[in-house]
Formats: C-alpha cells, sequence, structure tokens
C-alpha cells in the first residue's frame, strides 16, 4: 500500500512517470527501427519496476546498469536539474553524435552528471569492475584519497537472470563475498532482474533464490517487481543493508519481458501464448496505474492522460532525435579510444628530483629494474596500487615485488584470489574511484581467461563515454617463452595478438633494465594522464638475465639512475650498420644482438631495432632504419601466423619500403614442454640464416 517504505502518492507518481517513459522509450525505438531512423531495440518492458531501485538509493551512489534498466535511468537522472532522459535515450537510439554519454557510438545508458557509468550488453562483463570499485572505495577511505563518490556511497550493478548464470558474473559475487569475508569493506548491491528468460532459453523459477539465497555473507533480498510498494521496500531494505554494514547484497526483482529480447525477435516462436498472456497480465506499468487509482491518489482518466502525454513527449523527441547529425568520421569516431598528450606524459614520468636508481646506481636486472620503479612510484604516488596473485607476501612468483608489501604495507601491495576476471576487474573499479593500478596476470597464458575485461570493458569504458569516464591502468603481465626446465604452453606462452589487436591499448615490452625503468614509468604516467590502458609484457626468461656474449660479462645488465621516460611508440636502436636492419623485440634482442656480432666477424655490419612498444608500433623509426639499411629482417618469437612480424611487414610496405624484407619466426603451435621447445622457438641460428639469405639476396 502507499505509505510503505516511504512511498508517498508524489513518489508513486513520479515512478510511474519513469516507467511509463522506459515503456514509451521502447516503442518509439522499436518504430524508430522500423523506420530505418533507430539502430538499438533491447527493450526494458517488464522490467519498469527498477524504478524503486533507482528510489532506494542516492544519485551520488555510482550505478552500472543491465540493458533493460531503463526505468531506473529516467528515475535518476530526473533527479539532476539540467538532464531529459527523453531526449538522451533517443539520441543514443538513433545514433546521434549528440548524444550526452557515447557521442552516436552505441546506445549505452550512462551518464555523467548522475553517476552512471554505461555498460555495453556484453553478458555480466561488467560485475567485476563494479566489484573492483566497491573495493576501491573502501580503500581509498582507508587511504585517505578522495573519489567522486561519498564515503558511504553503495556500488548497485544489475544484470539479467541469464547472466547471473555467467563466469562472470558468479566469479565477481564470490569475489565480493570472499573480500567482505576478510574484513574488508565491500558496498556493492547486485540486482538480479529475474524475468526468467535468456532469449529463448527459460530460467528454472526458483533458480536465483537457490543460487544465491542462502549463500553465507551475501544479503539476500526478494520482491515483486510488478508490486511498486513491495519492490521499494526490498531495494530500501537492501541498500541500507549495504550501506551500514558496508558488505554485500544480492536483491533478486522478479519481473516479466514484455516485447520479446529485441527488435528482432519473435517469441511465439518460442513461447506458449498462455505464457505470454500470463506476463502481460503483470506488467509492471499497469500495476502502478492500478495502484495509484485504488489508493486514491490520481483517478484513471487522469492516469491515462498522464499517459498519453508522456507518449506525446516521446513522439515528439523521437521525431527530433532522428534528425540529429550523425558521427561523420573515423577521427571523430576514434577521439576518445586513446588520447595521446606525449608532452604532459612525459612531465608526469619525470616527476620527483630522484629517479628510481639503486643505492650506488649498479648495473640491474630486468626483473630488479621493475622492482625499483614500482617501489619509487608507490613512494612518490599516493594513488598507485600493486596487487595480483602472489605479488605481496611472496613477491610474486619470480621475485619481482618482493619487498613491496613490507615496505609499503598490504593496503597497497595486496594479494587477490586466483581470479584473473576479479584482479582485471579490481583493476577497472580502482581506475574508476581515481587510483593508477597495476595488476600482476601471473603468466601472459592466463590472461585469456580474462581477456574482456582489456577488451570489453577497459578499452571501451572512454569509447562508449565520450571519454567521460576512462580506465587508468598498467597490467604486468609475466610471459613469452625461453624459460629453461620449466613450464610448457602455460608458462611459455607467446601469444600477443588478441592484446595487439584491442584499439586504443598500449602494449609494451621491455627487454633490458633500462628500458623497463623507463617503459614501466611512462606507461603509468600515460595511465594517470590519459587515462590508458597499458599492458606491460615483462619477458620471463629476461627477467634474472646477466650476461649477453659470454658467461660473466654481464653484458645484459643496465643501471636505471636518472632513467625515467621512454616516450610510446618510440624504439630503440643498438648499432648504426649499414648492411641489414635486424627489427626485434623481448628475447628477440640480445639473440639478435649475438648474430651481429657474428656477422660482423664476416664483415656484414647489422643494427638491431628493439621495437619496445608493439601497440601503437614505432612505425616512424621503424621506416627511418629501414632505409637506413635498404634490408630488414625481423626476427619475431611469436607465431608466423598473427605474429608481429606480420604487422611490422604490413606497416613497411603500407609506407612503400621497396627493400629487401624476410622475416624468421616461432612456429605456429604451443610451445611443449622440456628441450623439445627448441624446435618450435625462434633460435639464432635461423636469426643469422634468414640474414645471410637475404643478403645474399638481389636487391
Amino acid at each position: 500500500m502507499i505509505g510503505a517504505a516511504g512511498l508517498t502518492g508524489e513518489l508513486a507518481l513520479a515512478l510511474f512517470d519513469a516507467q511509463a517513459t522506459s515503456r514509451h522509450l521502447d516503442l518509439a525505438a522499436r518504430r524508430l527501427g522500423r523506420d530505418g531512423h533507430g539502430y538499438y531495440s533491447i527493450g526494458s518492458a517488464g522490467h519498469e519496476g527498477n524504478a524503486a531501485v533507482a528510489a532506494a538509493l542516492r544519485v551520488t551512489d555510482p550505478a552500472l546498469l543491465h540493458y533493460r534498466s531503463g526505468a531506473f535511468f529516467v528515475h535518476r537522472t530526473r533527479q539532476v536539474p539540467g538532464l531529459d532522459p527523453i531526449r538522451d535515450v533517443l539520441l543514443g537510439v538513433t545514433a546521434a553524435a549528440a548524444d550526452p554519454i557515447s557521442g552516436g557510438r552505441h546506445k549505452v545508458f550512462g551518464s555523467k552528471p548522475a553517476h552512471i557509468i554505461p555498460q555495453t550488453s556484453t553478458i555480466a562483463s561488467h560485475l567485476p569492475r563494479a566489484v573492483g570499485l566497491a573495493f576501491a572505495l573502501g580503500r581509498a577511505a582507508q587511504l585517505g584519497l578522495r573519489t567522486e563518490w561519498p564515503t558511504d556511497a553503495v556500488v548497485v550493478c544489475s544484470f539479467g537472470d541469464a547472466s547471473a548464470n555467467h563466469s562472470t558474473a558468479a566469479g565477481a559475487i564470490n569475489t565480493a563475498i570472499h573480500t567482505a569475508h576478510q574484513g574488508v569493506p565491500m558496498p556493492i548491491l547486485f540486482v538480479c532482474e529475474d524475468n526468467g528468460l535468456g532469449i529463448s532459453v527459460p530460467t528454472p523459477r526458483t533458480w536465483i533464490e537457490q543460487a544465491y539465497g542462502s549463500r553465507p555473507g551475501l544479503a539476500y533480498f526478494d520482491a515483486d517487481g510488478a508490486d511498486l510498494p513491495a519492490a521499494l521496500a526490498a531495494a530500501t531494505a537492501a541498500a541500507d543493508h549495504v550501506r551500514a554494514h558496508r558488505t554485500p547484497a544480492f536483491l533478486r526483482l522478479r519481473t516479466v519481458r514484455l516485447l520479446g529480447h529485441a527488435g528482432s525477435d519473435v517469441e511465439s516462436a518460442y513461447r506458449r501464448p498462455a505464457d505470454m498472456a500470463a506476463d502481460l497480465r503483470r506488467d509492471p506499468v499497469a500495476a502502478t496505474a492500478r495502484l495509484l487509482v485504488t489508493a486514491g491518489v490520481a483517478t484513471p482518466d487522469a492516469i491515462l492522460a498522464r499517459y498519453d502525454e508522456i507518449a506525446e513527449q516521446v513522439a515528439k523527441a523521437a521525431d527530433s532525435a532522428w534528425h540529429e547529425p550523425k558521427l561523420g568520421s573515423a577521427a571523430e569516431i576514434q577521439a576518445p579510444l586513446a588520447p595521446a598528450r606525449p608532452s604532459a606524459v612525459r612531465i608526469d614520468a619525470l616527476r620527483g628530483t630522484e629517479g628510481p636508481e639503486s643505492v650506488d646506481g649498479d648495473p640491474l636486472t630486468l626483473a630488479q629494474a621493475v622492482n625499483q620503479t614500482l617501489a619509487h612510484l608507490l613512494a612518490r604516488d599516493p594513488d598507485v596500487l600493486v596487487f595480483g596473485e602472489d605479488v605481496g607476501r611472496k613477491g610474486g612468483v619470480y621475485g619481482v615485488t618482493k619487498g613491496l608489501q613490507q615496505s609499503f604495507g598490504a593496503r597497497r601491495v595486496f594479494d587477490t584470489l586466483l581470479d584473473e576476471q576479479s584482479v582485471l576487474g579490481t583493476a577497472l573499479g580502482a581506475g574508476l574511484a581515481g587510483f593508477v593500478p597495476i595488476p600482476e596476470i601471473q603468466y601472459l597464458a592466463y590472461v585469456h581467461n580474462a581477456e574482456d575485461q582489456l577488451r570489453g570493458e577497459a578499452a571501451t569504458l572512454s569509447f562508449f563515454s565520450g571519454g567521460r569516464y576512462r580506465n587508468p591502468v598498467v597490467v604486468r603481465i609475466a610471459g613469452l617463452a625461453y624459460q629453461k626446465g620449466f613450464g610448457g604452453h602455460f608458462h611459455n606462452d607467446n601469444s600477443l595478438a588478441a592484446l595487439r589487436d584491442i584499439p586504443g591499448l598500449v602494449l609494451a615490452v621491455p627487454s633490458r633494465a633500462d628500458d623497463a625503468a623507463a617503459m614501466l614509468r611512462t606507461c603509468v604516467a600515460a595511465a594517470r594522464v590519459d587515462g590508458r590502458v597499458c599492458v606491460f609484457v615483462e619477458p620471463i626468461a629476461l627477467y634474472h638475465t646477466r650476461d649477453l656474449y659470454r658467461d660473466g660479462d654481464g653484458g645484459w645488465l643496465a643501471p636505471i639512475s636518472g632513467v625515467r621516460h621512454a616516450e610510446i611508440g618510440r624504439a630503440r636502436v643498438y648499432g648504426a650498420g649499414t648492411h641489414l636492419t635486424i627489427v626485434s623485440f623481448g628475447n628477440g634482442v640480445p639473440m639478435s644482438l649475438r648474430v651481429a656480432r657474428r656477422l660482423a666477424e664476416r664483415d656484414i655490419h647489422a643494427r638491431v631495432l628493439d621495437l619496445r612498444w608493439l601497440a601503437p608500433l614505432p612505425v616512424a623509426d621503424l621506416l627511418d632504419h629501414a632505409r637506413a639499411t635498404g634490408r630488414v629482417l625481423i626476427a619475431d618469437e611469436t607465431r608466423r601466423s598473427g605474429g608481429v612480424s606480420e604487422a611490422v611487414c604490413a606497416a613497411l610496405l603500407d609506407a612503400g619500403f621497396d627493400g629487401g624484407l624476410a622475416r624468421v619466426t616461432s612456429a605456429d603451435s604451443f610451445v611443449p614442454l622440456g628441450p623439445a621447445a627448441s624446435s618450435v622457438l625462434l633460435d639464432e641460428d635461423a636469426i643469422e640464416a634468414g640474414a645471410l639469405s637475404l643478403l645474399a639476396a638481389p636487391r
């Protein structure tokens, strides 16, 4: 009844308006699509009870919404002066450049002023980020860092019943419970909008309650979304619980799905007419209208007039929206993808009167350089967090983070559970809250378990918010091959293609200590200044390498004192040979240098170009050094198909390079265990043979 849980007549009318507006927006989206003016029609019809969730929360509670949370979006945004949810949604539907959140790049529910962080429709992929944001709010309060949200804010994350079965959702909810179990604040409200269907596949009626209703550490609430007072009461109780206890809660909002899954969906192909009719009888908009009439808040005629007036407003806005200009160029579309301000990045990287250095400036290994650089960054910047599996107490599998937790405390250097999706989700949420997170993924092969957190979440957030939200992050990954006496495929993965394919992502692969220090500082600066998503792949086999040409020569050690910056997209050259340019990166660099020395004994003078940055490629430097010798051999430790060498060849050919060009690579194979690895991995003999063959070929 009206009056329960603070449901006044005025609020009930406002929620009805939000529900009716959301319904008319769905209908308008379908009409626009039918007429060729709209491009997105996954609607919220039947889910309008989620307006009660918006009413139970504060505008300053960050929201990551399901694509059927339209009524939530309408009610939340109407509480912010100057916002027009009708126009905003329709500009998204029509892919108009004036869309205030994505700028016409995708239809999403998002609003910076209303603290709605835009999410795509990827199934459940936003849950790890939401958990990470909830964690980061508590961690920021503990460390005395300000965020754009109040210290008692609640993160709300909505999703569907089918998504609740996705491994991403299960892992994220488990992470929230696991984190709270350790006494770490985790203020998150999971809202499962349960309509009983995943497109055409039914969800058993009792499944959500059985799966989540009795989990220790997860407060569970349940309500009928068609019953506005009950929905508001349950949502209010859930939100109050999270706000008071800073522990996770789960609200199951029972809904129906009207109008099908999406514009092209024909429900009658897989649903019985009786089932569709039963859902229609539970229409939440009609239910709220009946409530208003029976409670004496409004007459039937007044409700119908109100409904028709909203329909007219939406129709007028729809007619205006589809006439708005669309994005007209690749440059416009790409603008928020990878903003680059190299001068500002350089200034940030150079901050501090002293660079990272050992006590006496001795030459270091690559692992020591990463360790000391992380220590310097943690000491300099209170917004830096270092975390991952085993990085704290153990100091990492290879000792790269050894001693950092002891020096900077467990709030800034900490261990996570064994779930790469949650590790990266924590980073994405922390980045939203204003941190510069530096998560570690133990091995390159393991990042593929969670790649969508980079591709579908981190890299897209700026794109789908027009740069209003960013995901600054530097993901450290121990990777590549050539470990002796250990491994096999999962510890010797040489697959970088999936990372190179992500628009806007920076992919760094240092090969020597001084580069590792400079490039890591640059990545952190780019994350902070430009919100860049950076992946920093550290070649495991080079972590502790000391020698280059012979045992004991210390030729691969380098001091890092004074080394502070390496511009993104700039290569490093060794030597000035005029006969041949050997292009390589990672483990291939010291191999190529050894080959170059052997070639010099034949009076063949080669220079070695270390790409360092695999995305974006250092094309200008590549061309300069290719033209300087007229012959290029690419020594690529990744696979022949989909490897880095393909992109290097394409870059040279696209630029009109007409000199000699060849490549040597690893085989199209996973890396086997033991000595057999040498049969599929690039080696020095192959590099030398490739160089001699190229030099012997006619120009």
